[in-house]
């Protein structure tokens, strides 16, 4: 009998025009969190959702629980006890914890829903994974971190055995991570198989016994995690060697471009002051929730301000929506970059050119082609935009290039500000270094960079200059050269009722 609780050995799934699996093994031990590793478009998720039904392989054998299995549905995984979190959760906002957890399964006596066995129910799993939520709260009412929690106790009361979870971190804070790896011990504990598949490869020592690595559809290799470094892991993944994975480069300080002065907008942001110089690069860190976004933001005129002058270059401008920004010079590229970033289903030619219509069109309203092919021609070159074309749908590309675009389209407008929210989540690491060499040419062409970031080691590698946020107030600045761990916590938590940690 195999001591593996899945095996799939030579899979084979091609889309057209693309080969996305390419004779993949894969295996899973019971009681053992197996991360699976890749950058964007390896085919992670791609193998996973043939996995749990989603898609159908063209070839190669898949057993579980020692069982050879045909070309799975979702009905089927599930019945097999494969169960599969996914990164942009899916729970029905308007109904109850109880409700979402027997969705579709629904418990009825006598052809009526028996809500209150299922309150029961829903109970007993919540009770045995220590999460402290009501069954009766309804689901939109209740966090991210608390709505993951309810999807794996989903999972849970299907009798999952093999658990798949696709960056189940990304939204997270360091107290709800921690919170997050007990639970994982927990199932582990009890024989439940996990894969996991993350980007934050700091998280790996915490929790994975061993690493499988994809690459360009591609197994690479398998191996348990004590037995590799992290330089090893990440070679693998990319294909090549990363040399620095913060790349930053030193500029001279020149002139001022921006100013903020005594900025009001909403309770997580109040009296805000401070300035961005030409050759610099400001991280705005903080816990979450401290009102780093709302700061952006409110700069961006997406929320309203209360009060206060916005400058740039000296001169002082009104900022009553976003547009007025635009105008202005000041960009925002959002920590939802698939939700107010990009319209998805549209070609990177057409999220180029959108926000800049009033620059492509002649007085009758016609756009000029010419100009605009030149537009995205420029755009893609200057950011090394790697697409099949320009018509190519902008909601599949990889992360790092849709940000690339997202940044792209405004600077088409010779933007003088650019602010950015959460720029790596949820992409590998080498697109990460993509985006802080492109934070670096920013930097160098003489525009203002202002970063919200959770991650500290992303803060203190590439940050010229931290600006800490505590409950909506500027609690302290320090210069790159005094920045450390310590010294940022110390003022995120400036105030005592602050007790969550800076997530890193």
């Amino acid at each position: 009998m195999s001591e593996f609780i899945v095996e799939m050995e030579h899979i084979d799934k091609a889309f057209p025009g693309v080969q996305a699996l390419d004779d993949v093994s894969f295996s899973l031990r019971p009681g053992e969190v197996m991360a699976l590793l890749g950058e964007n478009g390896a085919g992670k998720s791609t193998l996973m959702k043939v996995l749990g039904g989603v898609y159908q392989r063209d070839s190669g054998t898949i057993r579980v629980f020692n069982n050879e299995v045909g070309d799975l549905t979702p009905n089927m995984a599930q019945e097999l006890g494969i169960a599969m979190i996914h990164q942009e959760l899916n729970m029905c906002t308007q109904l109850s914890v109880a409700e979402n957890i027997f969705l579709g399964r629904e418990i009825t006596k006598n052809g009526v829903l028996s809500n209150r066995e299922m309150r029961k129910h829903s109970r007993e799993v919540l009770d045995r994974l220590k999460i402290n939520i009501d069954p009766e709260t309804i689901v939109g009412d209740i966090s991210v971190s608390k709505q993951q929690m309810v999807e794996i106790a989903k999972a849970l009361s299907a009798n999952a055995r093999i658990l798949i979870m696709d960056e189940p971190t990304s939204a997270l804070t360091a107290k709800e991570i921690d919170d997050l790896f007990d639970i994982i011990r927990l199932l582990k504990s009890e024989g439940c198989g996990i894969v996991y598949i993350s980007h934050r490869l700091e998280e790996l020592q915490h929790i994975v016994d061993r690493i499988t690595i994809m690459r360009d559809g591609k197994f690479i290799y398998s191996m348990d995690y004590a037995d590799t470094t992290m330089d090893t892991i990440i070679e693998n993944m990319v294909g090549r060697e990363i040399k620095e994975k913060f790349p930053h480069v030193e500029c001279r300080r020149g002139k001022k471009i921006f100013e903020v002065r005594n900025l009001n907008a909403g309770r997580m942001a109040r009296d805000i002051n401070f300035e961005l110089y030409d050759g610099e690069i400001v991280g705005l860190a903080g816990l979450m929730g401290a009102g780093r976004t709302e700061i952006t933001r409110a700069i961006f005129g997406v929320d309203p301000s209360e009060s206060g002058d916005i400058i740039v270059d000296g001169k002082k401008i009104q900022i009553f929506k976003a547009e007025d920004a635009i105008r202005s010079g000041i960009v925002l590229a959002p920590e939802d970059r698939k939700r107010d970033g990009l319209c998805t289903k549209l070609s990177v030619r057409e999220n180029i050119a959108l926000p800049n219509l009033d620059l492509l069109c002649n007085l009758l309203g016609i756009v000029n082609r010419r100009r605009e092919r030149e537009m995205v021609k420029r755009m893609v070159e200057n950011f090394s935009v790697k697409l099949t074309g320009p018509e190519m749908i902008a909601g599949n590309l990889s992360g790092g290039n849709q940000q690339k675009v997202v940044v792209g389209k405004w600077l088409a407008r010779d933007s003088r500000v650019v602010m950015f929210d959460e720029p790596t989540r949820g992409i590998d690491v080498a697109a990460k270094v993509e985006i802080y060499h492109l934070m670096n040419k920013l930097k160098q062409d003489g525009i203002g960079v202002l970063f919200v970031s959770s991650e500290m080691p992303e803060v203190l590698g590439m940050a010229d200059r931290i600006i800490v946020v505590c409950d909506g107030r500027i609690t302290g600045e320090l210069p790159r050269c005094e920045a450390t761990q310590t010294r940022i916590l110390e003022y995120a938590m400036k105030f005592e009722s602050k007790s969550e940690r800076l997530a890193v």
